[in-house]
């Protein structure tokens, strides 16, 4: 697959490699220039959405028994 450079500095990602990586409008790719090659290592960085939905829950899978939120309430109440 190849694409090409613009005089805009822009380049096109193939259909088949933004469908591999998940890409979609806004994500961001940041771009890492390979020390003594001729290569460049690409990452994708999706947008503020999609990182959100992949933290959701994610501390369950520390305390699956801790009940986080109804601590903190019970904390604020033991507070006041």
């Amino acid at each position: 697959m190849i694409s090409t450079f613009t005089r805009k500095n822009m380049v096109s990602i193939p259909v088949k490699v933004a469908r591999v990586f998940g890409i979609k409008p806004g994500y961001k790719l940041d771009w890492h220039p390979v020390a003594g090659e001729e290569e460049i290592r690409v990452t994708v960085i999706p947008d503020r959405a999609e990182l959100a939905k992949r933290l959701f829950g994610a501390g369950k899978r520390f305390s699956p028994e801790r009940d986080a939120v109804a601590e903190l309430v019970a904390e604020r109440e033991s507070e006041g």
